[in-house]
């Protein structure tokens, strides 16, 4: 029989629509697709090259558990110099992408029945990690109209004796909103664990992004090279955690994972200290991609009360299509060729709701719209 940790995971929506449009491909359909959160750009030179020269040095065998130290002291400056926030390299720990970082962190910091508040909409994976380390997710529900913020208010009456953390992410997959820092300032002030979902970080448009950090030191980080360097492949996060925690989670590492891949660390070396016109560069294309999509979607009907400023993720309100958004994002990709994400795979504050990403190129963004256009004209003339 199943165990129950894992009969309770739901899939992962955004993946079975990827591999139907896969299916599709390989029957000959030309699919947009605009539901995978995936940079579409190559990894910047220096970072390829920088790998290269660690496996002719012969750098591929396990790292220290914790990770090399010179990546550990580069991700130590780049919060210094972006924040302004000291963070010890040895609070610091390289893993295989954010995922193992998710995973350990619960393992370490929840006991059975503890529960973690979060918004909803939320990652979709976020629940999964909680449950799975057999704690309880508590989602509070955010508005359109608010641009989808946590009220520290609200969040404050939702904090009970089993309350062990807050979990947070800005710029928000799947909104693509920023978390105003007067907001963070509360929330991390209300006394709970902050975990902090930093992935996209660098990835904003339009204001600035600030790090938990700057307003507490009672927080966990989570952070990689996947979004901001177009580094998806190479599998690499890291997790900042509050010094009681290390040893705890050095030893969950060292059981599960080892180490991350040698290679990999010494490439994100090189994405922090030399990719800085690639990400601009990066950067300028997103917004003129953000830009034109939004201005599409919204003559179209679809509704975006707040601005996205962040990430490469809108979502946008299609309940004037349906309220039923899973089965609207499959009737799109088999009628118009275009991949989109369900809203209520982000929970169930997302429904009616679909996450376009703007992660492909103008080109085909374009090309997407136009289908979607003409998607829309003929359901709604029937």
């Amino acid at each position: 029989m199943i165990t129950d940790r894992c009969a309770l995971l739901k899939p992962f929506y955004v993946m079975e629509i990827l591999e139907r449009a896969k299916e599709l491909e390989k029957n000959g359909r030309e699919i947009i697709h605009l539901e995978i959160g995936e940079p579409d750009f190559d990894t910047p030179q220096c970072v390829k090259r920088a790998a290269r020269e660690a496996m002719e040095r012969g750098e591929t065998h396990y790292t220290h558990s914790l990770g090399i130290l010179e990546l550990r002291q580069a991700i130590s400056r780049h919060y210094k110099r972006t924040y302004g926030v000291e963070v010890d390299p040895d609070q610091v720990l390289i893993t295989s992408g954010t995922s193992p970082a998710m995973f350990m962190l619960f393992a370490a910091l929840l006991h059975p029945g503890d529960e973690v508040i979060m918004p909803d909409p939320h990652y979709a994976c976020y629940p999964g990690f909680i449950c799975f380390s057999a704690g309880v997710p508590v989602k509070i529900r955010v508005s359109q109209g608010s641009g989808f913020q946590l009220s520290p208010i609200e969040v404050s009456k939702q904090i009970s004796p089993r309350t062990r953390a807050l979990f947070i992410n800005s710029p928000s997959n799947p909104t693509g909103n920023l978390t105003p820092p007067e907001i963070l300032e509360q929330l991390a002030g209300l006394g709970p664990w902050v975990v902090s979902d930093e992935i996209y970080h660098g990835l904003v448009y339009e204001g600035k992004e600030h790090s938990i950090l700057e307003f507490t030191d009672r927080a966990f980080v989570l952070n990689g090279f996947s979004k901001l360097y177009a580094m998806t492949g190479w599998r690499l996060g890291y997790l900042i955690a509050p010094e009681e925690y290390v040893r705890t989670l050095q030893i969950v590492h060292q059981n599960f994972f080892i180490s991350a891949n040698s290679v990999a660390q010494r490439a994100g070396i090189a994405a922090l200290e030399e990719a800085g016109p690639d990400v601009r560069h990066m950067k300028q294309v997103y917004n003129q991609r953000r830009e034109y999509m939004l201005k599409r979607l919204t003559e179209m009907g679809f509704v975006v009360t707040v601005e996205p400023t962040g990430a490469f993720y809108i979502l946008a309100n299609a309940s004037f299509l349906s309220d039923k958004s899973y089965d609207l994002a499959f009737d799109i990709l088999e009628k118009a060729g275009v991949g989109v994400t369900p809203g209520i795979d982000f929970g169930e504050g997302a429904e009616g709701f679909l996450r376009f990403s703007y992660a492909n190129s103008l080109e085909n963004i374009e090309k997407g719209m136009d289908r979607l256009e003409e998607y829309i004209s003929k359901r709604t003339r029937t």
